[in-house]
């Protein structure tokens, strides 16, 4: 209980009674006191006001003033309003000795008068006209705060502000060929979720009067083509295997990789689905694409994979280190110093000192249209120009049979007698310790253990040997089978220069002498040239 004072009669003379705070209440506010007597025109001396207060300890103090006591006021009330208009602070001075307790009526009138109409707790209101703690603050009403609202959030799920930094090498050098630059994305990936905003609610003052909450922010997905978003405009997804990219505030999904060119600034592409350089492919770097790959520039030492097609408007300086694979088929204005293997066909003005494979045919036309050193090889036709070169490099046309057949075949030549030489050599180490084991003659631990590995290898490789001469025989009768047929041809509409040398099928020929406008076929187990129709 916090200490307060009252006005009492001492021989009809207004006196102040000051009564001490206790179980910790707060002292009597002077300046209250003051501007209490000022208000009631009871006038005091200030330094035996001083003193009173000073001596004010456990028990009540009386000092006098020279007013006189004329009548007995009652109780008042001081009723304050928060600026926020918020809550409602009500503060109780007793009545003058003698005078009345403010009834519930008058004091919820001074509420009224104030207009304050809302969040009174009555129950606090009953409590507090009941005990009148004096001169303590009690607040008896409080308003509804609002309650504020969220702003819309977008969450992306990719590298929306993607930093070019090389990879660092465990050497401490850069590596500036591997960038990270590009965010893969498949689809139905997630791309962005939005969290809509919270509005809030609005609140209530004591004078009944509405509160808005703070205003927020709205957001909405922004995005172009090849994104799905849910009914409810939450969530966007892609619609397609490809690459996400966020430009001026927009989602951007695209299963065409576009770039100026593969250097530095961009590193090696490695991409689920198409890629287009618009310039060129420089030395050292790589692109491996499941889709097409189109480069409009020139490439210079790189390697290109693809799962379709290659096509290169400016030709491919290879730098006996250049590598194009194809899925599908590989389209170039010059091929040079390059390994060149494709699935489909292979077309070129010019080849020069080329490892080339098709899966079909290689054309070699246009106003050069040569095909001069290195290896060239199709399934069915080689259709050229000019063939060989009169300065003599080595050329070499292969026709016939699918070049994966041909590279098949070689290796299991090469596995039969690989293994064939080891069981060679296992044999007679294992028949003369199981002469020595019949005889009597006993083994080391480490004799029978390195005995026994023998034999189990010796086992594994008569199964590969057996199944390695198995399929060396399918492949040798489904060349027998095509026996008679043309499989395979090499048209020259030019010039073929003396050197050359053109395998169909099983069998070859060097060109010893110039030929032109001819082409080679096999028969009656020979290279033969024929007439052009």
């Amino acid at each position: 209980m916090n200490a307060y004072f009252q006005i009492v009669n001492v021989g009809n003379k207004c006196a102040v009674k000051l009564v001490p705070a206790n179980n910790g209440g707060e002292p009597i506010v002077r300046a209250e006191l003051i501007e209490y007597l000022r208000l009631k025109n009871i006038e005091y001396d200030t330094r035996v006001l001083g003193e009173a207060l000073e001596s004010l300890s456990t028990s009540p103090v009386i000092f006098p003033t020279t007013t006189s006591f004329v009548r007995a006021e009652g109780e008042s009330v001081r009723v304050a309003v928060t600026p926020d208009s918020m809550n409602v602070i009500v503060r109780l001075i007793p009545e003058f000795q003698g005078g009345n307790k403010m009834p519930k009526n008058e004091f919820m009138r001074e509420f009224s008068a104030r207009g304050i109409s809302y969040g009174i707790d009555e129950a606090a209101v009953d409590k507090f006209l009941e005990e009148r703690p004096y001169c303590t603050n009690v607040v008896l009403a409080k308003g509804l705060p609002p309650v504020q609202g969220k702003d819309a959030k977008i969450e992306y799920f990719f590298n929306t502000d993607p930093k070019v930094k090389p990879t660092l090498n465990e050497d401490g050098s850069v590596d500036f060929f591997h960038l990270n630059t590009i965010n893969h994305c498949k689809k139905g990936d997630l791309l962005a979720k939005l969290t809509p905003a919270d509005l809030g609610q609005p609140g209530i003052n004591v004078k009944n009067e509405k509160i808005r909450p703070r205003e927020v922010k709205q957001a909405f997905l922004k995005f172009g083509h090849n994104i799905d978003i849910n009914p409810e405009k939450t969530e966007i997804r892609s619609a397609v295997d490809g690459h996400v990219t966020f430009v001026g505030g927009k989602v951007f999904v695209s299963n065409v990789l576009e770039v100026e060119n593969v250097d530095t600034a961009v590193g090696n592409i490695d991409y689920d689905g198409n890629v287009q350089v618009n310039g060129n492919v420089c030395e050292n770097f790589s692109i491996v694409a499941t889709g097409n790959v189109e480069v409009r520039g020139v490439v210079e030492g790189a390697t290109i994979e693809a799962g379709g097609n290659i096509i290169i408007a400016r030709g491919m300086h290879g730098m006996h280190k250049g590598v194009l694979k194809s899925k599908g088929n590989i389209i170039s204005k010059f091929l040079e110093n390059a390994d060149i293997t494709a699935s489909g066909y292979v077309e070129s003005e010019s080849i020069l000192y080329c490892n080339v494979t098709s899966g079909s045919e290689v054309k070699v036309t246009g106003k050069k249209g040569f095909i001069a050193g290195g290896r060239t090889v199709a399934t069915s036709k080689v259709e050229v120009k000019n063939l060989g070169s009169n300065m003599g490099a080595d050329t070499i046309i292969e026709v016939g049979m699918d070049a994966n057949t041909k590279n098949e075949i070689q290796e299991l030549q090469k596995t039969v007698v690989t293994l064939t030489k080891h069981l060679a050599q296992i044999k007679p180490v294992l028949e003369g310790a199981m002469q020595k084991i019949q005889s009597g003659i006993k083994l080391s631990q480490d004799q029978l253990l390195q005995i026994q590995k023998l034999a189990i290898l010796n086992k594994e490789e008569s199964e590969q040997l057996e199944e390695s001469r198995n399929r060396l025989d399918e492949l040798t009768a489904e060349i027998e089978e095509g026996n008679g047929e043309v499989k395979g041809q090499v048209i020259v509409t030019g010039d073929v220069y003396p050197g050359t040398k053109i395998v169909i099928e099983d069998v070859s020929m060097v060109v010893k002498g110039a030929m032109k406008y001819c082409r080679f076929i096999k028969e009656e187990g020979e290279v033969k040239m024929a007439a052009i129709y």
